[in-house]
């Protein structure tokens, strides 16, 4: 399944308008609306699952665990 996001405001209308969507016509697709509370409240989550996974690459604890 291919996942896109875009994130917009309401318009004073009350329409949501999302850019053009390079699809079929015809082709079946799935909105879900995410209200948020607050400007910044997805901020720390985004930074959170965009940092670097370094930490779990360490030789030592490679060495170990291949020995356990």
């Amino acid at each position: 399944m291919q996942a896109l996001k875009f994130e917009t405001r309401v318009a004073p209308n009350g329409a949501v308008r999302l850019p053009r969507l390079r699809l079929k016509k015809g082709t079946p697709v799935e909105v879900i609306v995410l209200v948020r509370e607050r400007e910044d409240e997805f901020t720390d989550l985004t930074r959170a699952a965009e940092t670097t996974l370094d930490f779990w690459d360490n030789p030592i604890d490679d060495r170990v665990w291949n020995d356990a």
